[in-house]
């Protein structure tokens, strides 16, 4: 389904939707840890309230260059990447098959919705960049669907569902706190969970190759950091993802300063922009 995402490293904009991704299955169960570690992790999660909205500023100051994530309920455009229409609060593709995920359960909690007549125009256009029966006005229609309180609920369905959730819950099995759930969840936004050599998987794959998690007992900094090193090394495969600073100069800001909780204050640079969460 996704991949990639929105960002404008300098002024072109680099968005896009993770490649194939599927739901993320636990890969690890999570063994023994220290009880502080283990209690501390089961207290406090990305999906705690508070941390899930700091994530998802995060995010979207990589995505979209703004704090502001959900203005961008509204978003669309073609971004040139071949991903055709990229949308919405987590980039979902009309060639890569999460936009239809989307619009297909929009339209189970509300038929007849605006987007319901373009059902069987992005199962054609599925898997390519094509606007074929999307255009000319898909792009207006998706804008007005955004008004609807409806279709922005199921836009955090389907991102909690494919992105979100599976990137906690494989988090908690590795024994990691809410940075690494967060860093799971950045990179299976921009990369999917496909079975490709830059998916999620494939990255964590890569880094279990160097280190091990803290489930398996190894040292939770240790462990970040060659799973950030292996999602430099995915980001690099593609054009649209080889400026790396949401890496270099936001989560390893984070990891350097042993933040591991993702407490606030926060400051961090994406693409030579500066954000701050008091």
């Amino acid at each position: 389904m996704l991949t990639p995402h929105r960002k404008k490293p300098a002024v072109a904009a680099l968005l896009g939707c993770a490649l194939l991704a599927a739901p993320v299955t636990a890969h690890a169960t999570a063994t023994a840890e220290t009880p502080t570690r283990a209690s501390a992790a089961a207290a406090v999660g990305l999906d705690d309230p508070a941390k899930k909205e700091i994530a998802m500023k995060i995010v979207s100051s990589a995505e979209n260059s703004s704090l502001d994530w959900k203005a961008q309920y509204k978003y669309i455009e073609d971004i040139g990447d071949g991903r055709g229409y990229t949308a919405g609060i987590i980039g979902f593709c009309s060639g890569t098959g999460d936009m239809l995920d989307l619009v297909e359960h929009y339209t189970e909690i509300k038929p007849g919705n605006v987007l319901a007549k373009y059902l069987p125009a992005l199962r054609e256009v599925d898997g390519t960049d094509s606007h074929a029966g999307l255009d000319p006005d898909f792009t207006r229609d998706w804008a007005k669907a955004a008004q609807d309180s409806a279709f922005r609920k199921a836009q955090d369905h389907e991102r909690d569902r494919v992105y979100f959730n599976p990137a906690v819950r494989q988090g908690k099995a590795d024994g990691v706190g809410v940075l690494g759930q967060f860093i799971y969840y950045d990179a299976i936004v921009m990369h999917g969970d496909g079975t490709d050599s830059t998916s999620f998987r494939s990255i964590r794959g890569r880094a279990l190759s160097k280190a091990e998690p803290p489930s398996q007992g190894g040292s939770e900094t240790t462990w970040l950091n060659a799973f950030l090193d292996a999602r430099v090394w995915a980001m690099k495969q593609e054009e649209a993802h080889s400026d790396t600073s949401r890496v270099d100069t936001a989560q390893r800001v984070f990891l350097g300063k042993g933040n591991l909780n993702l407490n606030t204050p926060l400051d961090w640079k994406v693409y030579g922009d500066s954000f701050h969460i008091g």
